[in-house]
């Protein structure tokens, strides 16, 4: 079975180098193997067998079986990737902790903020990341309008829903018709749901402080969004909101 190009360029961004991706997929076609038999094999410099050899095994990737001469053995995928996940997690982790203990001071310790009313946000992860924000500062009153409810929602943002339930902040969810049924049940517990016939794009409003509004994808097929905490532009889509709120269905 040869191993497509995309799970190789997979195997590299998730922490993999070319050669340890080369020997780990040998092994897994092989099984366990002497490290000179692994050069003859697929080409891997003699010189660097051993160091790849380590490497995987230090990333959770093969495990060595003791002998003359010693064999590497891969483990399972699943297990594999298991323990990079964890790993990255934990790096990750300690890397935003630290960099927030030193990079937050600075930023906060202006006592004026130079920075703009409105910012366009692109990019998926960009865009759900600005909405965890949000969600996580809201205090009071949580306003969303949905023509549609993608699976990366629900994923990304019940735990949050969920704390806002738990401090029994007010939460709204103005839905389109289409919106499928499981989803509503999913939302049902989280917060007052109504269906409106005809609504248009999708937003959301934070304690009628800030607002974002998804305006679709952009020439380059990027999403898009308009973030901004300008008073004007926040009241006038809570006031829009409360407008087609008055007068949608209720679940």
């Amino acid at each position: 079975m040869v191993v497509s190009e995309r799970s190789k360029r997979s195997l590299r961004e998730i922490g993999l180098t070319k050669y340890e991706s080369t020997a780990y997929q040998f092994l897994l076609l092989s099984g366990p193997t002497a490290a000179s038999q692994i050069c003859k094999a697929t080409g891997l410099p003699y010189s660097k067998i051993y160091d790849v050899l380590a490497s995987l095994e230090r990333k959770g990737w093969v495990e060595i079986e003791s002998g003359r001469p010693k064999r590497y053995y891969p483990k399972p995928p699943s297990e594999a990737l298991e323990a990079t996940r964890l790993r990255v997690e934990k790096a990750l982790a300690d890397n935003v902790n630290q960099l927030l203990d030193a990079l937050q001071p600075l930023y906060s310790q202006k006592e004026v903020q130079e920075r703009p009313d409105i910012w366009i946000v692109r990019g998926e992860f960009n865009i759900l990341a600005r909405i965890r924000e949000m969600l996580g500062e809201t205090e009071r009153e949580l306003m969303i309008a949905a023509t549609m409810l993608p699976q990366a929602f629900y994923e990304a943002f019940i735990p949050e829903l969920l704390r806002l339930q738990r401090r029994n902040t007010s939460v709204k969810f103005l839905v389109a018709r289409d919106v499928v049924r499981d989803g509503l049940m999913k939302l049902n517990s989280l917060g007052s749901i109504r269906i409106k016939e005809q609504m248009f794009g999708n937003g959301i409003i934070s304690d009628s402080r800030r607002v974002m509004l998804l305006v679709g994808t952009g020439r380059d097929s990027t999403y898009l969004a308009i973030s901004s905490d300008h008073l004007g532009l926040v009241g006038l889509a809570k006031e829009y909101f409360d407008y087609l709120w008055a007068d949608a269905e209720p679940i």
